[in-house]
């Protein structure tokens, strides 16, 4: 019976790639990739990135009932987003040079996003049912928020935090002033208005993965 690491396997080599040309394209060392392929890694954490790179559908790769779509990508559009830390996210600002940055390990996705978008692993219940433990979700710095988006930011503390972004108006000096709003009701809120908050960016993409059962 085929399984999920005998389907990546199979695709890879219909690609004519080596286990390395494939870690690459993901992000991922290629030990790591190795040990999905041999099947020790039951739950990849990119699959999705590996479906990219392998140019079939992530559904077919989990139960191999879908169709796999041959169709070449064009890798051109897919952009490389580093995982980076809360701590680091704290520091984090539009400027931050990428190029500079190793020992990432790095999401792929083909949205339209600057040069210094991050992504961060949701850490913690705060912002439960939504966005639960382990969940992904990509981070662009040159976004500004609007009501009701989501953002990562810091209160001057060293680490960051990933709220919901709610208007509150503007102050006597025309700058607005807002609040950052946990989804779980069990956790506090965060006001402008009362603490130094600086918004790092705007989530534009979130990523769930396969819960256990």
């Amino acid at each position: 019976m085929a399984t999920l690491a005998n389907r990546i396997r199979a695709r890879r080599e219909a690609l004519g790639l080596t286990q390395d040309d494939v870690a690459q394209k993901v992000g991922m060392t290629q030990q790591s990739y190795q040990a999905i392929e041999a099947g020790q890694t039951k739950k990849p954490r990119f699959l999705y990135e590996i479906s990219q790179a392998l140019q079939c559908d992530m559904a077919w790769l989990l139960s191999g009932k879908e169709e796999v779509n041959i169709a070449p990508v064009n890798l051109k559009n897919i952009h490389k987003v580093p995982i980076i830390s809360y701590v680091q996210a704290g520091l984090w600002t539009e400027s931050c040079n990428m190029e500079d940055s190793t020992g990432y390990e790095y999401l792929l996705t083909d949205l339209d996003i600057s040069a210094n978008t991050f992504a961060l692993k949701i850490k913690g219940q705060s912002m439960e049912p939504e966005f639960v433990d382990g969940d992904m979700i990509v981070v662009d710095p040159t976004i500004k928020p609007l009501p009701g988006e989501f953002v990562v930011a810091v209160n001057g503390e060293e680490e960051a935090t990933f709220k919901k972004y709610r208007e509150l108006g503007y102050d006597e000096h025309e700058r607005m002033q807002f609040e950052l709003v946990p989804l779980n009701s069990d956790y506090p809120k965060m006001s402008s208005l009362t603490q130094q908050i600086r918004i790092v960016g705007t989530m534009v993409e979130h990523r769930t993965y396969r819960r256990k059962r």
